[in-house]
């Protein structure tokens, strides 16, 4: 009875809330336990544990997947709880990550930021992405929708409320990585994220971020860490469908006596790719140095690059060759119809090369006990492009000769024909050059302009490089212990430089070039090899590069002043921002414009934005939110200087976007909910889009539609749900249904591809009004599920469906048209698959993973870029006219890893 008594007399209970040090709130999910007991807990959706010991004292040790274990000591007697406050977790020193800038990043914080938020951690990214595209870990997310395009390695594109990448910021710790000139996130270029990053939040609508950035659909933050962590490395390999392979390794040196740390990362990937002549290699190098020089500066230095290569299937395909080359009436999503064999190697028409390193030095300087500055450097250097073809044979361009029989280009006969061999297929037997000068009787070929007839075909590449330079500063003050305050400076510079060049003659003696006016009638014979080995050194010079077809470059300069003033209370929570930017303009024409005349002056145009909300937790449980905000967003580049040429636009114009949302959300121990409501009003918009005339007849023209005053609304509501029925189960579901309309008809202008006015529409109205938003699915839905079996072996299961998904359409389409509609594409459901066992090994860890993605093999059509609705007496397939161009999503693939820590 006294032993009995006394251990009764012992007992108590241990409180305690676990908090995320990278993302500053609280970790859901987290394992409590009592060191040598069996005794144990797990965090609710706010952090929070309580757990009942045994014994007076002792330890507890709190752990979670992808961070660094604690271990903390208890003391309670007679009975009583003791609160051991905020237990900090940082991320596992073993998953390599780079510094988050916490004065420039703006991240959400769970019932106190209020906008429509949801987070993605290392764990998931780095378990379920598999041989995914980066984006495609964001398809559970309301009202995202990703896919792969044509499949390549880094093709994919994600929409957020029905708005692309040009008008949704990404950015990386802060920094803004969307391009300058045209507002597009080239994927592949950023290939190596998946490896480094420890969190991506997204942040629908208008968004927490301070700077003038376009966030008219929403902001991707995703945020890495690498300085303070201890000692680790890890070591992993992937294979995968297609010939994929995977290697990674890293290492975390840990902060030694002197404050120094640093982490570094290398990878590559490669693969023949799941759509046919879509072969990848890829590398990803990481260097992250951090020095905290004393209680009040630290300072961090990161470099990263993913220099790649990869074939693409570059443009739309027409659901009629899916089926041609399919079996028993069901299309071939794999076909490509751009690339064919050389001597049996793979060669192609369509791919892409880049390397666009991004160096960065931050410094946080604490002031004062209530003032922090916190500033970044930062410098872009992208080198590479796109490959094509260029140049006729017969009038035909490649993708209209004749193909093979199993539907690929005739690569063999371009270059035999190239070469002066005869070929059939092709018609008339290629004639010698017979114009003055030394190349009398060589094989000349010359570009897609001169359309007399045997001008051969070529493979060039389309170099888009870029110089780009920034620094971001933030200053942030404590008014009172409730009121903070901040205001900085967001600078940048930018140089892009586009041209294109030869990569292979294809059989012919040389190329003549007549695009540039001021040195018309060269003859060219240097050609470049695609690779991205030929992209590392970014600071080569192009001076002395033979240049063909076009060569311009664009300039962008950007002043941005910000502000904002956040009140934090216990139960109320506000903000209010605004920010100020002036956007110059300047382009430079090398080819069309003569010496003295090829610069235009700087076009300056101001800018900015204002935005507020506020956030009530009415209890433990419930909170609502809302906010609202105007942006003044400048137009893009092709927007500033038109038609491919310094024509100034003369209708130029601030685009207008509005945007309110009204949120609420629950919170409980094993359920966790969110809905909102948003509107997003977009208007005074302009577009330069490709246009076709007078298709088919023997008039057609292709040339580019000017659209002004466009109008579009988006609104719709989201739900997401997250939930455990134990420690071991947990579930996720998400539902969003988007209302995506244009209002109000446009008025087009339309020129040809030489910018001449189109005879007979010059001028006219697209019917637009009230038509459905095109290229993302307004319907989304997933459920998700995970299961721990035993102890290290886990199993889940995601469901996602996409519905209410538009093709995309012609500017010319709504022309005088009434009656102009937009088909619905049919919906699609997918399911994946996935397991994982861990296996400890002393301090170290043997992780396994395995995902099948797509388990049903699921067909099913992710795009189209045309309209062609289905009449009557049209061939269809699945309700879907087979004239229209489309992009299949991917049927079933698989993956498998093996990692090992220490």
């Amino acid at each position: 009875m006294l032993f009995a008594s006394a251990t009764i007399f012992a007992q108590g209970t241990v409180t305690g809330t676990v908090m995320d040090s990278e993302m500053d709130g609280p970790l859901p999910g987290a394992n409590v336990k009592v060191v040598g007991t069996q005794q144990g807990a797990m965090t609710d959706f706010d952090g929070n544990f309580s757990l009942n010991v045994e014994d007076a004292t002792g330890q507890i040790r709190i752990s979670f997947v992808g961070y660094e274990p604690k271990t903390v000591k208890f003391n309670v007697s007679n009975g009583q709880t003791q609160d051991l406050g905020q237990i900090v977790l940082n991320p596992d020193a073993n998953a390599l990550s780079e510094v988050v800038i916490t004065g420039v990043a703006d991240l959400a914080k769970d019932r106190q930021t209020p906008v429509a938020v949801s987070t993605i951690r290392a764990a998931e990214i780095q378990e379920k992405l598999g041989n995914q595209e980066f984006p495609e870990i964001l398809n559970t997310t309301p009202s995202i929708y990703a896919t792969k395009q044509g499949g390549g390695f880094g093709d994919a594109r994600i929409t957020i409320r029905g708005f692309d990448t040009q008008n949704s910021a990404v950015m990386i710790n802060g920094i803004p990585v969307n391009d300058m000139e045209n507002g597009q996130v080239y994927w592949s270029n950023w290939a190596g994220l998946s490896d480094v990053t420890t969190a991506i939040q997204v942040q629908r609508g208008l968004g927490s971020s301070k700077l003038a950035v376009s966030s008219v659909g929403g902001t991707i933050n995703v945020v890495t860490r690498s300085s303070q962590m201890s000692e680790g490395g890890l070591v992993k390999a992937g294979v995968g469908n297609d010939g994929y392979i995977k290697t990674l390794a890293s290492y975390n040196t840990g902060l030694n006596d002197n404050g120094l740390s640093a982490s570094f990362l290398l990878s590559r990937t490669s693969g023949d790719g799941y759509v046919n002549g879509t072969e990848f290699e890829g590398y990803n190098y990481y260097i992250g140095v951090g020095y905290r020089a004393n209680e009040n500066h630290d300072f961090n230095f990161m470099l990263t690059g993913a220099p790649q290569q990869h074939n693409q299937r570059g443009f739309f395909t027409s659901l009629e060759s899916y089926l041609e080359y399919g079996e028993d009436g069901e299309p071939n999503e794999k076909y490509n119809p751009d690339f064919g064999y050389r001597n049996g190697e793979e060669f192609t028409f369509s791919g892409n090369f880049y390397h666009k390193p991004v160096i960065s030095l931050s410094w946080d300087w604490d002031l004062s006990s209530i003032s922090k500055l916190s500033t970044s450097a930062y410098a872009s250097f992208g080198r590479g492009g796109s490959i094509g073809a260029i140049g006729r044979i017969n009038g035909s361009q490649s993708f209209a000769l004749p193909k093979t029989e199993d539907g690929l280009l005739p690569i063999d006969d371009i270059f035999a024909w190239n070469s002066g061999a005869n070929v059939p297929a092709f018609g008339d037997p290629r004639q010698p050059y017979s114009g003055d000068g030394q190349f009398q009787g060589d094989f000349v070929n010359t570009g897609n302009g001169d359309r007399s007839g045997e001008n051969g075909i070529s493979q060039r590449s389309s170099v888009n490089s870029h110089n780009w330079f920034g620094i971001i500063t933030n200053f942030e003050t404590e008014v009172t212990d409730q009121i903070t305050l901040d205001f900085g400076a967001d600078l940048r510079s930018y140089k892009g430089f586009h041209y294109r060049r030869l990569v292979d003659l294809m059989g012919a003696d040389i190329y003549v070039s007549n695009a540039d006016d001021n040195n018309p009638n060269r003859f060219l014979s240097e050609t470049y090899e695609p690779t991205a080995g030929n992209a590392l050194n970014v600071f080569s010079n192009i001076d002395d590069e033979e240049k063909i077809d076009y060569y311009n470059e664009g300039l962008v300069r950007w002043a941005g002043a910000f502000g904002q003033l956040e009140y934090v209370g216990d139960q109320i929570s506000a903000f209010v921002q605004g920010s100020i930017s002036n956007q110059g303009f300047k382009r430079v024409e090398y080819f069309g414009e003569a010496p003295g005349n090829q610069e235009t002056d700087w076009e300056n145009i101001l800018g900015g934005n204002i935005k507020g909300g506020m956030n009530f937790n009415i209890d433990e449980n419930h909170n609502v939110f809302g906010n609202v905000g105007y942006y003044s967003k400048q137009p893009l580049f092709d927007a500033v200087y038109v038609n491919f040429g310094n024509t100034l636009n003369p209708n130029l114009t601030n685009e207008q976007v509005f945007g309110l949302e009204l949120g609420y959300g629950f919170r409980s121990q094993f359920f966790n909910a969110n809905v909102n409501i948003y509107r997003t009003s977009w208007a005074d918009r302009f577009e330069s889009e490709s246009a076709t005339f007078f298709r088919d007849t023997p008039e057609e023209i292709r040339g580019s539609a000017n659209l002004l005053g466009i109008t579009q609304v988006h609104k719709g509501i989201e739900f997401d749900f997250y939930g455990r029925v134990s420690n071991k189960f947990k579930w996720n579901a998400m539902l969003s249904l988007g209302d995506w309309e244009y209002k109000d008809d446009v008025t087009a202008t339309y020129f040809d591809d030489n910018q001449n006015p189109i005879s007979g529409v010059e001028q006219a109205v697209l019917n637009l009004d009230g038509v459905k938003v095109g290229n993302a699915a307004q319907f989304t839905a997933s459920a998700g599920v995970d299961y721990q079996i035993v102890d290290n072996l886990s199993v889940d299961a995601t469901y996602r469906y996409a519905d209410n998904l538009y093709a995309d359409y012609d500017a010319t389409d709504a022309l005088n048209n009434p009656d102009f509609d937009v088909f619905e594409l049919p919906s699609f459901g997918l399911l994946d698959l996935g397991a994982s066992y861990g296996l400890d090994l002393g301090e170290n860890r043997l992780s396994f993973r395995v995902n099948v993605n797509n388990v049903t093999d699921n067909i099913y059509i992710s795009e189209s870029n045309t309209n062609r609705l289905a009449g009557p007496d049209d061939t269809t397939y699945d309700g879907i006219n087979v004239r229209n161009n489309v992009f299949f999503g991917w049927g079933r693939t698989w993956n498998a890893s093996v990692a090992f820590r220490f």
